[in-house]
């Protein structure tokens, strides 16, 4: 059975992207997993850069987004730079899934990008919860499922598509994200230099007129 509401705190829906960013939420019902997070968990506000996950220490938790912005990162050992794999946004779940299911070490740094308002739980009572009964390990799953074609996706275009086509397919499946994020950060999620993506811009702007 999903886990009911507390009556003292009644669900709340906050204002989300137009169009979500991470497309793994698609067709899943994740209500309850934001009540939960919301009556259960310990609400942080969490500043630009401070860590949500480190790299090498155990991953333990799962965080609802009220309000701001998380960034996922992974560390290039021979540039030593850090790349952006991916973003939470609000209205959205922040964690190293499903490694915070179990307190496996992380490979990637999560921390915010703004000033964030997070409701956080363990991993481990999500772990519980969906092996509570068949209908919540069905959508655990599922989740798996999802997240994996995102992921395997996003992987793909990285091969079928030149750099002109990876920001025009991110602008066509999130067309706010531009006002949402940094170049800095566009960029280096795309794995392209700043001065790409505003030539890129610059063309699309020209090719439009």
């Amino acid at each position: 059975m999903i886990p009911k509401a507390y009556p003292n705190k009644p669900l709340i829906i906050f204002n989300h992207m137009e169009q979500p960013f991470n497309a793994y939420k698609a067709g899943l019902n994740l209500d309850f997993l934001q009540h939960y997070c919301i009556n259960h968990g310990e609400t942080r506000m969490m500043k630009r850069g401070e860590s949500f996950e480190c790299v090498g220490e155990p991953s333990h938790q799962i965080g609802y987004i009220e309000k701001g912005c998380f960034k996922y990162m992974v560390r290039h050992e021979t540039e030593q730079k850090d790349y952006i794999t991916g973003f939470a946004f609000e209205n959205e779940f922040v964690a190293d899934y499903p490694n915070c299911l179990y307190g496996i070490p992380s490979e990637i740094k999560i921390e915010a990008s703004m000033e964030s308002k997070v409701h956080i739980i363990n991993g481990s009572d999500l772990y519980r919860i969906f092996n509570d009964n068949t209908e919540m390990h069905h959508l655990g799953a599922n989740i798996m499922e999802k997240l994996f074609k995102q992921i395997y996706t996003n992987y793909l275009d990285h091969y079928r598509l030149d750099a002109r086509g990876r920001y025009e397919r991110l602008l066509k499946r999130c067309p706010q994200i531009v006002q949402q994020l940094s170049l800095k950060d566009i960029s280096s999620y795309l794995k392209l230099h700043p001065n790409t993506i505003s030539k890129i811009r610059h063309d699309i702007t020209f090719d439009k007129k």
